[in-house]
C-alpha cells in the first residue's frame, strides 16, 4: 500500500504543477500521512483515515473561512477616495467640460454628480470615479474636515 500512496502523492504533485490552481495541493499532506502510516504497518482503514482527515480538514477550513469569516475588503488606490472630501480648485462646470479638485495633496479633474455648477473654493464629497475624473457632490457638512483635504 506504500507504493499506492506514493503514486497518489506523485499524481497530486503533478496535477498541482500542471494546473497551478491549488486543486490537488490539499490532498498532498494526506497522501504523505497515509504513506507514513503504511510504512509503519497501520491497517488500511487507518491509512485511509490518515489520508482523508488532513485533506478534508484543510478543504473545510478554506470553505468555512471564505463563507463565514470573509475579511472586509479595503479600498486601495483611487477607490479609497470615494467618500472623501475634496476642495474645488477650478470651477466644476459639466457643460463646459472643466473642473478640478484637490484631495490628499493631488489634483484631479472633476465633474458634478448632479450636473450643477460648483464654484472654486467649495468643499465637495467624492461620490464615484469615472475613468480619471472624480464625480463630486456638494456637501454642507465641511466644517472640521480640513485635514481630509
Amino acid at each position: 500500500m506504500t507504493y499506492v500512496w506514493a503514486a497518489l502523492l506523485v499524481l497530486f504533485i503533478i496535477a498541482e504543477a500542471v494546473t497551478t490552481a491549488l486543486v490537488a495541493i490539499w490532498f498532498i499532506p494526506g497522501a504523505i500521512l497515509a504513506m507514513v502510516f503504511s510504512m509503519l504497518g497501520f491497517p488500511l482503514w487507518l491509512q485511509t483515515l490518515g489520508f482523508l482527515l488532513p485533506s478534508l480538514g484543510i478543504l473545510l477550513r478554506i470553505i468555512f473561512r471564505e463563507k463565514f469569516f470573509k475579511s472586509k475588503t479595503v479600498a486601495t488606490n483611487s477607490d479609497a477616495l470615494i467618500g472623501k472630501l475634496a476642495l474645488v480648485t477650478e470651477e466644476i462646470d459639466d457643460l463646459a467640460g472643466k473642473g478640478a479638485v484637490k484631495v490628499g495633496g493631488a489634483q484631479w479633474s472633476a465633474r458634478s454628480a448632479d450636473g450643477a455648477t460648483i464654484p472654486a473654493g467649495t468643499v465637495v464629497v467624492i461620490a464615484e470615479i469615472r475613468g480619471v475624473k472624480l464625480i463630486c457632490r456638494k456637501t454642507e457638512d465641511a466644517l472640521g474636515h480640513e485635514s481630509a483635504l
